[in-house]
């Protein structure tokens, strides 16, 4: 684990072991560095200079030293609290090696998206080919067809798996279901361009048995609208209704604003 940052990484880790628990906020008038702005695209019209304190903040979240704790106000707050890392680990958190850490995280990924092409772990990770590669190779895995093309699968998920029964569910923007893979077909069809942003980030989906089916929205006033992109049928149908009933008894009075809103989104809250 590094332990190594920039001075005002360890100032701010310093402010924060001396308060506790502080919010950007407070460990900006601790730290007067944090306040340094940085204009990250000055040649666009959209940038804009900003502080970087959540950039030292996530900076030293990504090191181990420091946790995100809960939202302040209500849970859709963007403000968070930070606190360090040994107010919930005593111990710090474990050091482990550059290939130790990569076969933990594939191992994780596999075991919750796979089977997969290797092209979707290097492109989820970021990492190069030969990066992915050599991770799978000391891990226990086995080549699958997947409809023609090659994926790799844990060994020890080879069991069958029952057939569940007929679901629908709402899934909220940018959930890992459907980020979780870069081959998307398979659950999604054809319906990417309305149901993602030109960013790739997906928007809030509705789902039957595995598969994407349409997208829904909150509106201003609380009410839960949906368009399904595919036939699905009645007893579907009244099971994505009465899921639609269930999440806005959940939302009750609170209305959630997202950062960003794909085709399908804009069209239904107009």
């Amino acid at each position: 684990m590094c332990r190594c940052g920039s001075p005002v990484e360890a100032e701010t880790h310093a402010a924060l072991l001396a308060r506790g628990v502080a919010t950007g906020a407070q460990l900006s008038k601790d730290v007067p560095r944090l306040r340094t702005q940085v204009n990250p695209a000055p040649d666009k019209s959209y940038s804009r200079p900003t502080n970087i304190t959540t950039w030292v903040l996530v900076a030293l979240g990504c090191e181990g030293r420091i946790v995100r704790g809960r939202p302040n106000g209500s849970w859709t707050s963007s403000q968070y609290s930070w606190v360090p890392v040994e107010s919930w680990l005593p111990g710090g958190v474990a050091a482990l090696s550059v290939e130790q850490a990569r076969a933990e995280l594939v191992g994780k990924w596999l075991h919750a998206f796979g089977p997969a092409p290797v092209s979707d772990i290097k492109w989820w990770t970021g990492w190069t080919l030969g990066e992915v590669r050599a991770t799978l190779a000391g891990l226990d895995v086995i080549e699958v067809d997947l409809d023609g093309a090659v994926g790799v699968l844990l060994a020890e998920d080879t069991e069958p798996v029952a057939a569940p029964e007929p679901w629908a569910a709402l899934l909220p923007a940018l959930d890992p279901t459907p980020m979780g893979w870069q081959s998307r077909g398979w659950y999604l069809g054809p319906h990417g361009p309305v149901l993602f942003d030109r960013n790739g980030n997906i928007g809030p989906t509705i789902w039957c048995d595995g598969r994407i089916v349409g997208g829904w929205v909150q509106r201003k006033d609380g009410e839960i609208v949906y368009r399904l992109v595919e036939d699905v049928g009645s007893e579907y149908v009244a099971m994505i209704e009465r899921e639609v009933a269930k999440i806005a008894e959940w939302f009750g009075d609170v209305r959630v604003i997202p950062r960003f809103r794909t085709p399908l989104e804009r069209e239904l809250t107009t």
